[in-house]
């Protein structure tokens, strides 16, 4: 596909530059094309991919496209969502591992060198970790957990009553701690756009996500990034990450809750910078 260069478009707090330009390519594996948007600014820094969680897009991450100053920026679309191709595969384990081979189709084609999950993204790429052949540099979790339950209500109207679940979403201090109407907006809209099987299917997966017993596996240095707000997946479960984890550290955003990368981009981009220099300064990257 060709270069996409945007005009300022806003999205709450966030504005894409004139002259920001990312390039909108896929791969076709395992008999499907899994779409993703690539900044390079010419950076010299490492290639980080960006892996969204349920009911969105790489779009999520349009925030962290001012990253590929120092590095280059990869954020996909996993299958079913934005522009990829969908899988057909039940919620629960299935649905994981298709994700996770989105994952890894994108990774080895860019050379990814960093992993960044959020919520449902932070499972797959725990996944990737424990599961597949591929051995990032570094991983960054935001928004997740080593389990990843879902209340029951939320099941519920994710089955019968989408409209009510994407509101009960959107409530304060779920995705958003104090957002703008604008970002409210605009996310609720781009959960509408995924649609419901889709969005249903990603909940109930990560419902049924648990790697508890294995995390201490991963020795692979770790971020733990999260809004202080966060309900969905409140502080204690990043806390439990960095202890379990034999190399890991968190990160809190102030003011912001389950998707920080939007609602304070700029703090949640200087977590991410003050990580790379540390993996710098240790020769990780």
């Amino acid at each position: 596909m060709a270069d996409a260069r945007f005009t300022p478009q806003p999205w709450g707090n966030i504005h894409v530059d004139l002259y920001s330009t990312y390039s909108m390519k896929t791969i076709t594996h395992h008999g499907r094309e899994t779409a993703y948007r690539r900044t390079d600014r010419g950076g010299n820094g490492p290639v980080v991919l960006f892996v969204h969680g349920s009911g969105a897009t790489g779009d999520l991450w349009r925030g962290q496209r001012s990253l590929a100053e120092r590095c280059e920026v990869v954020a996909l679309d996993l299958s079913g969502h934005g522009e990829s191709e969908d899988v057909d595969v039940s919620a629960g384990y299935e649905t994981l591992a298709a994700y996770a081979t989105d994952v890894v189709a994108v990774a080895r084609d860019v050379g990814a060198d960093i992993l960044v999950g959020n919520s449902l993204g932070g499972a797959v790429v725990l996944h990737v970790a424990l599961e597949r052949g591929y051995d990032p540099s570094a991983l960054v979790l935001a928004g997740t957990g080593a389990k990843l339950a879902v209340l029951d209500d939320l099941l519920g109207w994710l089955d019968d009553d989408f409209e009510r679940a994407v509101e009960f979403l959107h409530a304060d201090g779920r995705l958003f701690y104090d957002p703008d109407e604008t970002l409210r907006t605009a996310s609720a809209d781009a959960m509408r756009s995924v649609g419901q099987e889709i969005t249903r299917r990603d909940f109930r997966t990560c419902h049924a996500f648990d790697v508890r017993e294995r995390i201490g596996e991963i020795e692979t240095p770790t971020l733990a990034v999260y809004g202080e707000h966060d309900q969905l997946t409140p502080p204690r479960y990043h806390e439990y990450l960095v202890d379990e984890l034999p190399d890991a550290a968190r990160a809190s955003i102030d003011d912001a809750a389950h998707l920080a990368m939007l609602e304070r981009p700029a703090a949640f981009n200087a977590a991410l910078e003050r990580f790379l220099d540390e993996l710098a300064a240790n020769g990780s990257v």
